[in-house]
């Protein structure tokens, strides 16, 4: 079961550096309604991608070292710190997108959470959170 939730972290974090930083344009289309991509912020928005594009490759990379040093952590409760931190990592990037989500019920909000590529990042960093924090709790205990 670690396997399996390292290489979904790993595939998932890879998607969110190519997402955010590889195809950062074209994320920054998806969220920025098209009336309002000729200002100078919807270039900030884009470039701010590299940063989310960083934040994500740095978690690609440590999946995959631990999927490639699974022997070095021989203590469950290690395993434990670990898998909580990326549950933490796939909650802040749902959690963040909750009150836009809210808003969206409304009919508001600056993106639309339920649809497309937002909504497959909604879910899945959603489900990977609950997986990595599941095992994580039974990890600790």
């Amino acid at each position: 079961m670690l396997e399996v939730v390292l290489i979904l972290n790993a595939l998932w974090f890879f998607g969110g550096f190519h997402v955010f930083l590889i195809r950062r344009e074209i994320f920054a289309k998806i969220i920025v309604p098209r009336a309002e991509r000729d200002t100078p912020v919807f270039r900030t928005l884009v470039e701010t991608g590299r940063f989310m594009g960083g934040f994500n490759f740095a978690f690609f990379v440590l999946n995959v070292l631990l999927l490639l040093n699974l022997d070095i952590f021989d203590n469950k409760q290690q395993w434990a710190i670990l898998l909580f931190a990326i549950a933490v990592a796939h909650g802040s990037q749902f959690f963040g997108n909750v009150p836009i989500a809210l808003q969206n019920l409304r009919g508001q909000g600056v993106w639309q959470v339920f649809k497309g590529l937002m909504l497959l990042i909604f879910v899945v960093d959603f489900t990977l959170m609950v997986f990595n924090g599941a095992l994580s709790v039974m990890y600790f205990f």
